[in-house]
């Protein structure tokens, strides 16, 4: 991290929680998974688009980070952060040649706290991508990090709980957003993702029903016919549908324009003043944007044409061949320590042969009882109930 003046250091706690920074997050990493599946993942599956990026947003204060802020989609798998963290990773390279605009995402805690909920049993897989958890203590620190911008979700977990019969309505944002852009005096970075709500479309959410599955380190229980799916074939426990994902950037929020206080003047009503004030701000241009962007969210066309350009890479592109490609990557990456290799995924019988160096992944073919080696490795040394 760059040298700072006696003035700006930060105070003895935040000084003490810098090691966050680097405790997990491997750039080397990020790049291989890019590389290795996230790209062919993106290019036949998802499709992005990045909507108003050409002329990348750039820090107004030097010394602080951008925060970019983006809405959830609700009842599914965070595949949104995954590919748009990815398609932003490869934007930067390509255009600018380097990282540091990049933002790293803050998360909810309960996705690092089990195995079971990195994709596919990867250990660390979101701490090692640049997440970190999202408490308060770790924005404030990440506040003073220079290398990178930073990421929100800031309608948090009810934002990804909220439903399919409330999608694109934007949750209660933190009001630590407000807080601290109005401290450190930076900007808010909107953006919009779109068609991210049909990943896993008419999923509903009963309130009592996630508190318990939050004991067990699930944030939410989707209710959708494809939960049975989910007891007969585990790997749908990740799935996703062939959504077209659109990332639309929004306008620029400066915190200062909105309040002539400081932040200590400020009570906690008029933090929630101002915080809903940017809500409806973002729910006007999030409405705007669906309206272009998210009418045909599957563009089935598109999708069809993008398996036959890439059908050498079959099943790859697929859900259900997601969880082996994932586990062998890790079983080059960490358990090997190989660098530098491309995982030769158009080679005939690959598939097969990574079931058979990665027997765990024929549990997620089993009904019901695949559930238990599953479980108890998504579950060893889980850190439920901890502080993160």
């Amino acid at each position: 991290m760059p040298a700072t003046t006696a003035s700006s250091l930060p105070p003895p706690a935040i000084q003490a929680n810098q090691h966050i920074y680097d405790d997990y997050f491997r750039e080397e990493f990020t790049q291989t998974l890019d590389e290795n599946i996230l790209q062919l993942l993106d290019r036949v599956w998802f499709r992005s688009e990045l909507v108003g990026f050409e002329n990348y947003p750039q820090r107004n204060n030097p010394d602080r980070p951008l925060i970019f802020a983006s809405n959830h989609s609700g009842m599914a798998f965070p595949w949104d952060a995954i590919v748009a963290l990815s398609h932003l990773w490869r934007h930067l390279l390509q255009k600018h040649g380097e990282l540091s605009d990049l933002p790293r995402p803050l998360s909810a805690p309960l996705l690092s706290q089990t195995a079971l909920m990195n994709p596919y049993l990867v250990k660390d897989f979101w701490k090692k991508c640049g997440c970190v958890d999202a408490t308060t203590l770790n924005f404030e620190t990440m506040m003073y990090y220079q290398d990178h911008n930073l990421m929100l979700y800031p309608e948090g977990v009810p934002g990804i709980g909220k439903g399919f019969n409330r999608k694109y309505e934007l949750q209660r944002l933190a009001t630590s957003m407000v807080r601290l852009g109005l401290q450190h005096g930076t900007d808010i970075m909107p953006f919009y993702t779109i068609n991210a709500e049909y990943l896993n479309p008419y999923a509903y959410s009963v309130e009592w029903i996630n508190k318990l599955t939050k004991k067990i380190g699930i944030p939410f229980l989707p209710l959708t016919v494809l939960l049975l799916l989910v007891l007969v074939q585990p790997w749908a426990f990740y799935l996703a549908l062939p959504a077209k994902l659109t990332f639309v950037m929004g306008t620029r929020i400066r915190p200062s324009d909105l309040t002539d206080k400081t932040t200590d003047e400020l009570t906690r009503e008029e933090y929630l003043a101002l915080s809903e004030e940017i809500r409806q701000r973002m729910q006007t241009e999030m409405d705007a944007a669906v309206k272009t962007y998210g009418q045909k969210p599957y563009r089935w066309g598109e999708l069809w044409q993008r398996m036959k350009e890439n059908r050498r890479f079959f099943p790859f592109f697929l859900p259900f061949a997601w969880p082996a490609m994932f586990t062998e990557f890790e079983r080059l990456y960490v358990k090997q320590g190989r660098r530098n290799f491309r995982m030769q995924l158009d080679r005939r019988g690959a598939w097969l042969r990574m079931l058979w160096r990665n027997p765990i992944t024929l549990a997620y073919f089993i009904p019901l009882i695949g559930w238990i080696p599953l479980a108890i490795k998504g579950y060893k040394g889980n850190k439920l109930g901890q502080k993160p």
